[in-house]
Order: C-alpha cells, then structure tokens, then sequence
C-alpha cells in the first residue's frame, strides 16, 4: 500500500473546496469516511480493505489540507463504521453530526447519497458533496475534477429541460439494452457540482450528470449491464423488467450472483421488491470523466446514460430501499417522446 502524498492532491482538494463547495470563513467542513467493521477485517478481500483504508486516508488528508488552507473555517475529520452497503444508514452519532456541520464531505466507499442521514442534513442546510468510490487521481490534471463546471452545469441544465418536457422514453444500447419507461410528471434535475451557492444543495464529486425518475410501475424491457462498466463486472448482465420492477436476471458471473442474492426475485418481501425498483435515468456531461469501471466516474462521462435500480424517494420518488445501484451504457441511444437527444453515444441537442 503507497499512502497518498498531501502534496499530490493540495490543490486539487483546495480548488474543490472554493469552486465546488464555496467554503466560507466561519464555516464548520465536516470529512466523513467509513472504515471497517470489526467483522469484514475477518471476511473481506485483502484487496476491499486495502481500497477502504487507502479512501479514509484520502479523507483525513482532505481535512488536513482543509485546516491548513482554510485557517478560519474549521475542517474536522470523522470516520464511522462501514454500513455494508450503498444506501445503509450509518450509526446515529455519525448522521447527527453530518446535520451541524456547514460543508459535508462524503468520502466513503459505501454510499451515503440515498440515506435518511444524507436527506436530514441537506434539509439542515448543509451543503454536500457525496464521494462513493472517489479515487485520488480524479484530483489530478485533466481528471474529472478538473473540468470547467459552469460548462458542465450549461450542459446538465439543457438535458434537465429536456427530460423535464418529456413523457415518454427509450433507452437503447449496443450491448443489448431496450428499456421503455414513463417520465410523464416527473422534472428533470442537474448534479452540476456547484454546490456553495445555496443551502440544501447535494450531489456527488465528481459531478456531471442530469437526472429524472421513471414513473413507478411503468418500466418495461431489458437493462444490460456491459461486462467492464461495473467493479468486478466481467461478463455482460441482463435485468428484465415488467411494470418498473426487476423481474429476472441473467448472467453477471459472480457479481450477477451478489445481486441475485440482493434482489431475491423469488420473494415478495417488500425489501427486496423496493431494491429491484426503476429508480433513475441518468445523462453524463463531465468530459473528463474516463474511467468505465468506477460508477461514479463512469456515470458522469460525456455521452453516456445511465440506469439505476433501487431507491428513489431521497431523489424525488416513491420507493424508499436500502440500495441504490447505478449501471452505465457506453454507446447508447436516449429517445424523448420519439425524438432521439443522444444517439451512440454522441449529442443530438
């Protein structure tokens, strides 16, 4: 394991700060990183620590470059225990704390973004940028990080108005995806990475992606998970979908069978029909986002589209889950109201 030199990212953690989160003099930055179980030092992968360990010092470090540029705010660092899954609600302590501080930062490995936790602390006020899987190389140049945002938030606001005045929708891929849903309703949103302008903004770091909630109960059709566009993932995985819920899956390999386990399709378990929920449609607009197998990376590259299952009522929705999982379609055709917006991949607005 090589730690992460503060110099490395310096200014890439300062820029954020400024630009992206708009830290005042006088504020509270609050860093949170979840860190290992007791139990998962005994049944995770070496390689799962490791990746963990190296994200909660990523973390700290962010705090101390925070104290140190930012003498008078206060930068404080907090690590909690793993929640074991994206969309868990983290211990209480850890969620009261996220409530009192100005500036929240969640570097985690498991996401935060669809948790009671998150929603409590944005409606406080606190400004949030939720970091799942954040990797110290998108600090760099000509990284996601470092891209002109105000370009990126021209961009999500022109697909947000799009989806906005859309009803019905196509989604196609190359790779086998034909998925048909309803967004009649339902207003189209940006994650634009601009956050210190106003209190109760949240999205994720890297940013770049407009966004929109299927109609519940109207999805219909195939949602193909390319092998490489997901951790782990290296064969192609298939969801059916009737009336907006998973109905079978397919192929995968061994994150098909993590994810058949997840679902249980065979249950009528509210649990398990809530994280087999159509959840999002996503459009990426970050052009320097590259990198296929980290999602939130991937999400944000320009051109792509993604589609979520799971959770949705902490982005405007009616499902209330313990999972939220996003799968990108590189090349894909996006179809509003019979008027093609991206085709393979490349913008058409």
């Amino acid at each position: 394991m090589t730690w992460i030199q503060p110099d490395a990212i310096a200014s890439g953690v300062v820029n954020m700060l400024k630009v992206n989160m708009g830290l005042k003099a006088g504020e509270t930055l609050l860093v949170v990183a979840d860190i290992p179980r007791p139990e998962e030092w005994q049944t995770a992968a070496p390689a799962w620590l490791e990746d963990m360990l190296e994200r909660a010092m990523l973390a700290r470090l962010v705090a101390d470059i925070a104290a140190a540029h930012f003498p008078d705010s206060q930068a404080k660092f907090l690590p909690f225990f793993s929640t074991g899954g994206h969309g868990r609600e983290p211990d209480d302590d850890t969620a009261a704390q996220m409530r009192q501080a100005d500036v929240l930062v969640a570097l985690t490995s498991y996401s935060l973004s669809h948790t009671n936790a998150r929603q409590a602390a944005t409606k406080a006020g606190v400004r949030v940028a939720s970091m799942p899987g954040f990797e110290a190389q998108m600090f760099a140049a000509g990284g996601p990080m470092a891209v002109d945002y105000r370009q990126v938030a021209a961009d999500c606001r022109k697909f947000a108005d799009a989806l906005t005045a859309a009803n019905e929708v196509v989604v196609r891929s190359p790779h086998g995806t034909n998925l048909r849903f309803s967004l009649s309703g339902r207003p189209g949103h940006t994650d634009d990475g601009l956050y210190g302008s106003d209190p109760e903004r949240w999205g994720n770091l890297p940013a770049g992606e407009a966004y929109a909630i299927p109609l519940e109960g109207t999805g219909e059709g195939v949602l193909v998970a390319p092998a490489g566009w997901f951790p782990g993932l290296e064969e192609d995985m298939t969801f059916r979908i009737e009336k907006g819920e998973v109905v079978e899956l397919t192929g995968g390999g061994a994150v098909g069978d993590e994810f058949r386990a997840l679902l249980r399709l065979d249950s009528d378990d509210p649990q398990y029909r809530a994280r087999r929920n159509l959840a999002e449609l996503g459009v990426g607009t970050n052009p320097n986002a590259r990198q296929p197998d980290n999602v939130l990376e991937a999400e944000k590259i320009k051109g792509t589209v993604h589609i979520a299952i799971g959770d949705n009522i902490h982005m405007g929705g009616q499902v209330e889950a313990d999972l939220h999982e996003d799968f990108v379609q590189p090349q894909a055709d996006l179809i509003l109201d019979g008027r093609p917006v991206i085709l393979n991949g490349e913008w058409q607005i």
